[in-house]
Parts: C-alpha cells; structure tokens; sequence
C-alpha cells in the first residue's frame, strides 16, 4: 500500500530465446580430501583442486548448452575434509543453481562426513586410480554411503593406475565425466520449463492424453494448454510482430520451393470443397503467421511488449510443446506441418537457431522423446510415424532390388514418414568438413548448409481429403546414410513411463527403388529409410522384430548413436529403459542399480521403483 493505494508489481516479460539472462544449470565439483591436519591433508591440497580444476575445464571445453554457450562448473569455495566445509560448499552451491554434483578425490577421505547429502542433486563420485593415496578405496566407501541412505551416485574409476603426480584425465574417465555431465545439464535444463499443449487430443491418440502428473514429477516440467483458438484470436487482432512477418513471407516465397499438388484432377466432394475457409493464394500467409504466433506462445516476445501486449509478451517458458491440429483445426484451417517442421529445424528466416521439439497431432509422450533426443545430441528432432516394415523380400518383390548394407544386415528397414514435425535437418543436405551428410547443433549450422537443405525440400499442397483447411507439407527423401537412435516414451498403466530405444542408421536406396516404394503411402510427406542396429535376440533379432516390438505409432529419431546417454538420462529421471540396443559396456547408471539384481535390464526396473520420481511428492 501506499497512500492508501494498492501497488501493482509488473513482471518483467522472461524471453528464455530472446537472449535474456537466465541461471543456468550448473555442475558443482566438489573437492573432497582426507580431513587430517598436520601434514596429510597439507600435501593432498593442491593435488585435490588440480582434479577439480581439471575436471571443470573438461566440462566446459567439450559440453554446451542448448543455446550453444559452454557448460559452466562451479568449483567448491574449500576442500572438503568433514560436515562444516561440506556444509559450507554446500550453501555455496546453493546460490548457482547446482544441478548435479561431480566429487572428486586422489585419496582416502570420511565417508559420510564429506558425501553430497542434498537430495535435489544427482550425484557422481570420481575416485582417482593411484596407488600412493587409496582414492578407490573412498569411493568405494561413499558409494555405500550413498547406497544406504537413498542417494544413489554415479561412479567413475579408471581402468589403468595413474601415477600420483599424473593429472591428466584418462579417456574412459572423461568419457563417464562427460556423458554423466551431458545428461544431468539435460535434466537441470528442462526442470521448471513447460509442455505447451496447443489443443488437445487428437483423433484418439493415447499419446495425445497429456499425463501432467508424469511430466512433474519424472522431469520437472509444468504442464500447460493452449486452446487452438488463440491463434485466431492473435491473428485477427494482429497480436504478433508485423515487421518480421513481412521479413518471414518475404524469405517463405523465396526459399520454399513448391511442389506438385496431388488434389489437381480430383472431383472433391463437398464436404471437402465447402470446408476452406483461408483462399488458397492466402494459404502462407495464413501460415507464416500462425507459425510466428506459436512460437511467441512457446518462448514470448519483447516485441509484443512494446505494442502493448504485456501478458502475451511473456510467453509459457516453454521447452517442449505439441499442436493438436487433427481434425477440429486442420478440417478448416491451414494444417500446421511448415510450422511443426521449421519449429524442429535448426534454421528459420532470422539463420541458425535451436530447435524446438514441438510434437504432430500434440503426441505428448513423442514429444517428450523429441525433447530427451534432442538435449542430449544437440541436433534437431524428428517425429514420425513408425510406418511400415520392409523386409528384404517385399522390396525385391515390390522393386527388383537385393537390399545391400546395414539394409541387408539388419534384414529389413523400417519406413518413417509423417506429414508434420520432421525437422528439414533430416534430409542429410548438411555437411561435415569430409562431405558427409550430417545433422549438426543449430550453432555449427553453416548459410551453405541451410541453402543445401532448403534445395532439397519441396512443400506440396496438403491432401485435401486429410486435410480439408489446406497447407503445405515439406517433401524431401534422406539420402544421407547417418547413424541415428530412434525414441520413444510410453506409459503404462500399473508401470508408468518406460522408454524405448533403437540405434541404427537412415538407409540410402537407388532413387528408382525409393520411388516404387514411397509412391505406397503418401508421396507428399518426408521420407527416411531407417535400419536399426540388430543383434539376432530377442526384440532386436531383425528389423521387423523392432518394428513389432514399438510401443506405439510414432518415434523421434535425433542424430547420433546416443542411447548410451538416454540410459543415463533416464536413470537420473528413475524412467526405466525397456528395449534398447546399447551394448553392455557403455551402459552407465548409478552404482545402487548392482545391488537390484544380476540382469541389466530388470535392474533399471527394480531401481526405478525402488526410488521412485525424481521429483516425486512428499508421501
């Protein structure tokens, strides 16, 4: 009050893309040493911060955040030798947002005096291998520390003994480091951010049945909706930023090449024919701005601010989001496949920029797979129905062609295609220093690279008898053949949220034979080959067994061999893994899983129950 007047504090509008300051999730090492004055700890101190110091500049040197700045670490204000300097790190860290927790050591050290007692941080314990100071025999320790009172923690320990006056980081220790980092800055980076539903369910779809429960307490995230009619309403007032969509059609009409139109010739019926309401010609304009209004309902914009649009300026602090678009929208209204598929790109009008997973027909559950994938390997996601198995005899029936290569060897591939959310990256029109089709992180994205991939992508008119409004779908056929994981999330009633994993590389086929086979299903959509990586058990004997054993109809696929990482991802998130094809040697949980039993996998499952959400509530 003042004067008798109530105040009225204004937020200031939070552009999470639009380069504001924002606290990122840290990595705190922690410094941890053999607590005796008078000569012990006195010669391990430098030694103790040469491991912690080495370690932060490992981290920032290899990792990034998804906005491309370096990972930062926040190295504990003291060694530490008991509870009053564990405590005092402790508060230090507390101020920086600390997410996750790296302790290291060259020795022996008090178990339960030093160890990360902060259940909100995940937790890794590097014990160095010499044999001067038993830093093994620590962690050791402290591992059963953490064991018993329910803080589980990562362990890493080389395989070679180093000298003690030896400072670098062995490859296998780094590789833990960083891959224990790469995940928890994904867990710290999607906590206290938003699923944006736009819509709601679509066509029945069990992934569409927004869980909010699941995504608060397994990954931190706020579940938000946003009913469809706020894009007509921002659109027929002019809430959105008119310069720049001048600047988004003019580089539209430039850049967008269009492509055949399916419908020409057809006699529609008219229920089809009475359902347009946007003229055709007006189609992209309708689009475009559609697209700039999503994304300002994801992230906010400043620009709406200084037009006097303050609540619509801020945004839903989004990192994650889907569009419902079947049938209520797309049944009179221009589908939203260019803007699911820019959305997902790592370029727009403006150059280079990070992604955004941002799910067709809002499949919460591929969303969310987007998102892991995308966190992980810094490339762009891309959803896709899981379309259909074709085994090495169906292709030479269908086309006359003997299947060759990781084709051959996985005996079969899988068809992926979907009319929405494939992001334009996955063409494989960008590439490596060698020539090699690529997909990259937004920031080593190239103006080449985007003139590539925009050169290989058509937009087709959409089928009117789908999709009855109109639109543009993006055409373009992977001709790269990139290593690549393909994701899925489900739920389960009795189990909850399980994850499902397939390595394996996209297939380039002679342009003859992609053409027989594309021309089976819808010709106008995106295209990739997909051959997972098998291993002759189980539900990765062959191809088809992949395809039989996916959870649902659709699946992400991000650049890279990286289900090594989601497996650690998901066991910071206590998700279980139910099907993956990463070998045994790169598998990296936390040491309390060995206690859950023999078999790897029923470990996860054991583990994850046992311990429950990470950010489970109070019981």
């Amino acid at each position: 009050m003042r004067n008798g007047t109530p105040l009225m504090i204004v937020s200031k509008p939070y552009y999470n893309k639009e380069g504001a300051t924002m606290l990122y999730p840290k990595i705190g090492i922690r410094p941890v040493i053999d607590g005796r004055w008078g000569g012990v700890r006195e010669s391990l101190e430098n030694q103790t911060m040469r491991m912690a110091e080495n370690a932060a500049k490992l981290i920032s040197e290899n990792l990034k955040y998804p906005d491309g700045t370096p990972v930062q670490c926040v190295i504990g204000c003291t060694t530490i030798g008991g509870g009053a300097e564990a405590a005092r790190v402790a508060e230090q860290f507390s101020t920086q947002n600390v997410t996750a927790t790296l302790s290291v050591t060259p020795c022996w050290c008090y178990g339960t005096e030093t160890f990360d007692m902060d259940p909100n941080t995940i937790k890794a314990v590097w014990g160095f291998n010499g044999t001067e100071r038993p830093g093994a025999v620590y962690l050791a320790a402290v591992l059963a520390a953490h064991a018993q009172r329910g803080l589980p923690a990562f362990s890493i320990y080389g395989h070679d003994v180093q000298e003690a006056n030896d400072d670098t980081i062995p490859d296998d220790v780094a590789e833990k480091i960083l891959r224990f980092t790469r995940c928890a800055v994904a867990a710290g980076w999607m906590k206290n951010k938003a699923y944006v539903n736009i819509g709601a369910v679509t066509m029945g779809i069990a992934g569409s049945f927004c869980d909010a429960g699941v995504l608060q307490k397994y990954f931190g995230i706020r579940a938000e909706w946003v009913d469809e009619v706020e894009i007509l309403r921002r659109i027929s007032i002019g809430i959105y930023d008119h310069d720049e969509y001048e600047k988004a059609l003019a580089w539209v009409r430039e850049n967008c090449k269009e492509g055949f139109d399916k419908n020409l010739g057809k006699n529609l019926p008219p229920v089809i024919t009475k359902s347009k309401i946007v003229p055709a010609d007006k189609d992209w304009e309708f689009t475009v701005k559609m697209t700039l209004i999503i994304r300002d309902i994801l992230y906010g914009n400043p620009r709406l601010d200084e037009m006097g649009w303050h609540e619509e300026a801020l945004g839903r602090n989004a990192v994650v989001g889907g569009f419902q678009g079947q049938r209520q929208w797309t049944d009179w209204l221009p589908n939203a496949d260019f803007t699911e598929a820019i959305m997902a790109s790592t370029f727009d009008w403006n150059g280079p920029k990070a992604p955004t997973p941002f799910a067709t027909e809002n499949d919460t559950c591929n969303g969310i797979a987007m998102m892991l994938g995308s966190l992980v390997s810094g490339s762009a996601p891309c959803f896709h129905d899981v379309r259909t198995y074709w085994s090495p005899e169906a292709v030479k029936k269908a086309t006359g062609y003997e299947l060759e290569g990781v084709a051959k060897q996985s005996g079969g591939f899988i068809h992926l295609i979907n009319s929405g959310a494939a992001c334009l990256d996955a063409c494989g029109k960008a590439t490596d220093k060698n020539g090699n089709g690529v997909m990259k992180p937004w920031y080593d994205v190239t103006d080449k690279d985007i003139d590539n991939i925009l050169d290989a992508t058509t937009w087709n008119y959409a089928d009117l008898g789908y999709f009855r409004g109109g639109g543009y779908s993006s055409r373009f056929v992977t001709e790269a053949e990139m290593p690549c994981t393909m994701i899925r999330l489900n739920l389960v009633k009795g189990l909850g949220p399980v994850l499902q994993i397939a390595e394996g590389w996209t297939v380039h086929l002679p342009d003859e034979v992609t053409d027989k086979l594309w021309k089976r299903t819808d010709y106008t959509w995106p295209c990739t080959w997909f051959a997972p990586r098998t291993t002759g058990e189980g539900a990765f004997k062959t191809a088809y067994d992949v395809m039989n054993n996916w959870g649902a109809n659709h699946g992400a696929i991000s650049y890279g061999h990286i289900g090594a990482d989601l497996i650690t991802l998901c066991s910071m998130l206590r998700i279980p893994v139910a099907m993956h094809n990463v070998p045994e040697k790169d598998i990296f949980r936390p040491a309390a899983w060995n206690a859950f039993g023999m078999d790897k996998e029923g470990q996860d499952f054991r583990a994850c129950n046992a311990y429950g959400p990470m950010y489970r509530n109070i019981r």
